[in-house]
């Protein structure tokens, strides 16, 4: 993605991160700031959050709040990771393109790339990564890696992750989710968000959270919590123990009682579609992916490319192809995308004259 300059304020299109907080994210960080409570997340808020996510994801989950995306999956990983050990995912995976080497550099395991032209991995193509298995020459797979929504907006089934973790299961590796955005995945098939995860052989998710009206905090949920004994130490090391851990606490518990998470994906994911709909009639636009998030890419043509991004913040995510990334927000709205569609025919009509 590119790093072009900043257009006048306004709305933007280049990620779910640039939208602000939930307002009731902000009031329940308010309610939180009352009085004193115990620290490094041995308070009462800390344990109400946890339990919310054993209502959504199952009773025995171990849970544990960070303060990023890029910490919820490097962490998570760490505790199941040896250094002699691999990681397989999408060529597009953000473990693989934006996390700056952060896997490699904290855990020192191998990241095994495969070629995802919709940002799905296969059972052949993790299959085609199981070599060398006991081969002291070679690093040895022990994770497969799935994000979801992926990099493209797209989404996997419930039955497309249970072949995966079956594949991962019968080769003695574990399913790894970065679902930092879960939630919009979820709302667009309409299911809860344990049918994505733990019911399908899920073992390690990242849940995302900042993406989807948080100020600022993620979880790492462990579905075997053998598997989450040296976690509270990772943690600890990795520098991701909040003192006034409450404060994480509060958004995750705002985020998922009374189904923030689900009613803020689904005006995500619905303005996403809308913008989709909008610019599909338009020849010069070619829209390269289904939209089933809260995604739209397109291949638009540089010229209206450098006009638009006059007007409005997003990424060209391909040069080569001249292809775009337009993230819709929970805030987002239908004024706000109609603006945009609107700016995009300008635009092309600019560069038809």
């Amino acid at each position: 993605m590119g790093s072009e300059a900043l257009p006048p304020a306004g709305r933007f299109f280049a990620s779910d991160n640039t939208a602000g907080a939930h307002p009731a994210v902000l009031e329940a960080i308010a309610r939180a700031n009352r009085g004193h409570a115990p620290a490094y997340g041995d308070d009462p808020l800390t344990a109400r959050a946890v339990e919310r996510f054993r209502e959504h994801l199952g009773p025995d989950v171990a849970v544990f709040f960070v303060f990023g995306g890029t910490a919820a999956n490097v962490l998570g990983l760490q505790a199941v990771l040896a250094s002699h050990e691999a990681v397989i995912c999408a060529d597009l995976a953000h473990i693989n393109v934006d996390e700056c080497g952060a896997p490699e550099k904290f855990i020192g395991c191998k990241l095994l790339p495969l070629p995802a032209p919709d940002g799905k991995l296969t059972p052949e193509g993790v299959r085609s990564r199981l070599r060398g298995i006991g081969v002291p020459h070679h690093v040895q797979p022990r994770v497969v890696s799935v994000t979801q929504a992926t990099e493209y907006g797209t989404v996997y089934r419930p039955d497309e992750l249970r072949t995966l973790a079956e594949v991962a299961h019968g080769n003695g590796l574990l399913l790894h989710m970065d679902g930092a955005r879960l939630a919009n995945a979820a709302a667009s098939l309409g299911l809860p968000l344990r049918a994505l995860t733990g019911e399908v052989g899920v073992d390690l998710l990242s849940f995302g959270g900042t993406k989807n009206g948080l100020l600022g905090a993620e979880a790492v949920v462990f579905f075997d919590r053998e598997r989450a004994r040296a976690f509270p130490f990772i943690r600890k090391q990795g520098m991701q123990l909040a003192s006034k851990m409450r404060f994480l606490a509060a958004q995750l518990d705002a985020l998922l009682a009374d189904d923030l998470w689900l009613r803020n994906a689904r005006c995500a994911n619905a303005m996403a579609r809308r913008l989709a709909e909008r610019v599909a009639g338009i020849p010069e636009i070619r829209l390269t992916q289904p939209v089933e998030a809260n995604a739209v890419f397109a291949v638009v043509p540089p010229a209206v490319v450098r006009r638009l991004q006059a007007e409005y913040h997003f990424y060209l995510w391909d040069e080569r192809r001249s292809e775009v990334r337009w993230m819709t927000s929970f805030d987002t709205t239908e004024a706000d995308v109609d603006a945009f569609a609107d700016a995009i025919r300008r635009a092309v009509e600019a560069e038809r004259r």
